[in-house]
């Protein structure tokens, strides 16, 4: 996934999603949206402390990367015997 909106916005390199939630509409992607936790003292960390960690963001601020173009990509649907696949509208090859 490439980020093309926001404070993390690159185009020019992909990134890893660590995880979707469709119902919501978001996904949260390593190292964009890092966002400061404080956290109060428990059995398991008992002195407590400041913890930077991922939020999630929108998905329409982010695209596919098309790994031949090597670019950010537009996807088409087309239906399959197995259902739908994705295809990159810039290079026409199946996005996985």
């Amino acid at each position: 996934m490439v980020v093309i909106a926001g404070e993390d916005k690159d185009r020019s390199k992909p990134r890893k999603v660590l995880a979707v939630y469709p119902q919501k509409s978001r996904v949260l992607i390593e190292g964009v949206n890092v966002v400061t936790k404080h956290l109060k003292p428990n059995a398991q960390n008992p002195q407590g402390g400041i913890v930077q960690e991922e939020a999630a963001i929108h998905i329409s601020n982010v695209m596919l990367w098309d790994a031949k173009a090597k670019a950010p990509a537009r996807i088409r649907r087309e239906r399959s015997e197995g259902g739908f696949s994705r295809i990159s509208k810039k290079s026409g090859e199946a996005i996985k």
